[in-house]
Formats: structure tokens, C-alpha cells, sequence
């Protein structure tokens, strides 16, 4: 399989393993915190509904599949490079993965919430707790890295 091709379907599974694995973690986080599952998912679509997204408790195709499609993309376009970086570096231990998760979703919090302007940031600070937060991009850590091995893993039988 060529390159390109390569990466892309290996941005494709390391994307919506990260998707499903921090939405779950921030349906948890809410639950924990007193809130609706669905709240930090809807607060995502704050971006087209303004910060009031955050408020709504409840499933509707307004918020929480604008939500989640926001968020699935978002999942799509932090596992791009990360696939990218992969592609290109020998295969690595499930430690050295992590690492480089790490680093990419670190550099995906500062850009979340330092760089993007309000309209862009995830919205879960409408909802959640910066220690949920926080939490959550432990949770894309964990789904970049689950996501790199199981592309890696893939590459091996090409």
C-alpha cells in the first residue's frame, strides 16, 4: 500500500479510537461531576450554538450530533500528524508510543486552549472541571497511543 494511502487509513483507526475513547472518558468526567453524559458532547458544538451548548442535558441533532461530528473531526485532525510521524520513524514499543502520544496531545491542549480562539476550544470548560480536563487529554494520550499500535500492527501485515 502506498504511503499516503498508509497514513490515511491508519488516521482513520488511531482518529476514532481516540474519538471513543475521550468520549467516553468525558461522559464519565460529567457523570462524576454531577452533569448529563451528553453535556461536555453538546458543549462541543458551541462553535454554531454559542456557550449555552454546554447547558443542554439531553440528545438532540442539534448539539450532540454537531458535537460529536466536531469532535470526531477534531480526533481525525490531532491523529493525522501523529500517524504522519509514525509512518515515517521504525515501528516503537508500546512505551515509546505513549510518549509520543503524550507529546502530541500535549501540544493539542496548548493549542486547545491557549492558541484557537474561544469559538474553536472543545467547550468542555463550559461544563467541566479543568481537572476533568485535564483528565480528558490524558484519555487522547491513551487513544493516540492504543490507536498508533493498532495502525502499527496493521502496517506489519501490508
Amino acid at each position: 500500500m502506498n504511503g499516503f494511502l498508509n497514513v490515511g487509513l491508519s488516521t482513520v483507526v488511531t482518529g476514532t479510537v481516540v474519538s471513543f475513547v475521550t468520549a467516553a472518558v468525558l461522559a464519565l468526567l460529567a457523570k462524576a461531576e454531577g452533569k448529563s453524559a451528553l453535556q461536555p458532547t453538546n458543549a462541543t458544538s458551541h462553535w454554531l450554538h454559542g456557550d449555552k451548548a454546554g447547558a443542554v442535558r439531553k440528545a438532540d441533532l442539534a448539539h450532540t450530533a454537531v458535537g460529536f461530528g466536531t469532535h470526531h473531526a477534531s480526533a481525525m485532525f490531532w491523529a493525522a500528524p501523529f500517524e504522519a510521524w509514525l509512518a515515517r520513524n521504525p515501528q516503537r514499543s508500546p512505551l515509546l508510543m505513549l510518549r509520543d502520544a503524550s507529546a502530541v496531545a500535549m501540544i493539542a491542549a496548548v493549542v486547545d486552549y491557549l492558541v484557537v480562539p474561544k469559538r474553536l476550544t472543545p467547550g468542555w470548560e463550559t461544563v467541566l472541571s479543568k481537572r476533568s480536563i485535564a483528565a480528558t487529554y490524558v484519555a487522547l494520550a491513551l487513544g493516540l497511543a492504543a490507536g498508533g499500535l493498532i495502525a502499527q500492527a496493521m502496517r506489519k501485515t501490508d
